[in-house]
């Protein structure tokens, strides 16, 4: 029997003074599994967690925890009754209370027990012996900490965070994360996460959903959402792409770097090819000719040395390419830093490659 999911967002739309601002947009997540809600800024992520949570209403669609319909065209649940915690990035801590009275803030039953349950989630946020600070003596990754404890302390089934290590420092920022998230796991709570960035919802999420102007275009894990993006935007979103033009003749696509299978479109349709640049091989020159064709990486086509950067990691090497004096790039794992107007050779791994309509 399938497992119940422990969040449920049927077909939600919410619309502002006749905006629309989410656009029919579903998903579940069960217990313990982390959802990213990812997408550019403006593109209705923080609506959705507002229309989760209770502080906006949708137009259409319904919300379920655990099955239980919190939120439809007939009823709407307030927020405090939902079962759901919230997290966002500037903490919101109540400066004139110390840390545990922060922390027990939403909690009811005998001080007794809310007393236990503040020091047990201050133990786990690695936070001890604070109870009584106030939050302006803690750092910031403290304050995250605090937080994190006030929003669980209420055992909440649903923990719903609008970006809320944005604010940290780059070098606290993945560890304070990756502590936070494992513990919510371990509370089995279903967290929705919102982000604009593709390599923190690839490294916090089990599963992602894609948002674009207002709409889900493509949800999956992060594996899948990388390596089968549903078009060229989505491709492009989670790194730089290069983009070649062809037309397509007996399910092919001629190129300078030889053909390319296009399935499904019909002869004379303009497509867009499009590859990554670390999916870019780099062969030298041999007296104007570049590395034998193969079934794997295609056709070579030549092009010269624009600019040449290290990137601490990898090398990017932007090219001009002489078939169409077009400029693609390419990433190599080590310090590759050829001049200027040096002539190299490129290829283009088939496996790696998207075939998408050419959007004019």
């Amino acid at each position: 029997m399938a497992q119940t999911p422990r969040l449920q967002v049927d077909h939600v739309s919410c619309d502002f003074d006749g905006r629309v601002v989410v656009r029919d947009v579903s998903l579940q997540v069960a217990p313990g599994e982390i959802m990213c809600l990812l997408g550019p800024s403006g593109c209705g992520k923080s609506t959705t967690l507002r229309v989760i949570a209770g502080v906006e209403r949708q137009n259409a669609g319904r919300i379920l925890v655990d099955g239980q319909v919190m939120s439809d065209d007939r009823d709407h649940r307030p927020p405090e009754a939902r079962g759901i915690g919230l997290m966002f990035q500037d903490f919101a801590l109540f400066p004139h209370l110390s840390v545990a009275q922060n922390v027990s803030f939403g909690l009811t039953g005998p001080k007794t027990e809310k007393s236990a349950r503040v020091t047990e989630l201050l133990e786990r946020v690695d936070l001890a012996g604070y109870g009584q600070k106030s939050p302006h003596m803690l750092s910031g990754g403290e304050q995250q900490r605090v937080a994190l404890a006030r929003a669980l302390a209420p055992r909440p089934k649903v923990m719903l965070m609008d970006e809320p290590f944005s604010g940290l420092d780059n070098r606290l920022r993945d560890g304070i994360r990756d502590e936070t998230l494992q513990l919510l796991k371990e509370e089995g709570t279903a967290v929705l996460l919102v982000t604009h960035e593709p390599e923190e919802a690839m490294r916090m999420a089990d599963q992602i959903a894609l948002m674009r102007d207002g709409q889900i275009v493509q949800q999956g894990a992060p594996y899948n959402i990388y390596n089968a993006p549903c078009d060229q935007a989505a491709a492009a979103f989670f790194s730089d792409v290069n983009v070649i033009r062809g037309r397509v003749e007996g399910a092919l696509t001629d190129t300078a770097f030889g053909q390319f299978l296009a399935p499904g479109y019909p002869d004379g349709s303009d497509v867009e090819i499009i590859f990554r640049p670390q999916h870019v091989k780099i062969d030298f020159d041999r007296g104007g000719r570049g590395p034998n064709p193969t079934a794997v990486d295609g056709v070579p086509a030549r092009g010269v040395v624009e600019r040449a950067r290290f990137m601490g990691h990898e090398s990017l090497v932007e090219f001009r390419m002489d078939f169409n004096q077009e400029v693609l790039r390419a990433t190599v794992p080590a310090v590759f830093l050829p001049k200027p107007g040096t002539p190299l050779w490129l290829t283009v791994r088939r496996d790696r490659c998207f075939v998408f309509p050419h959007r004019g």
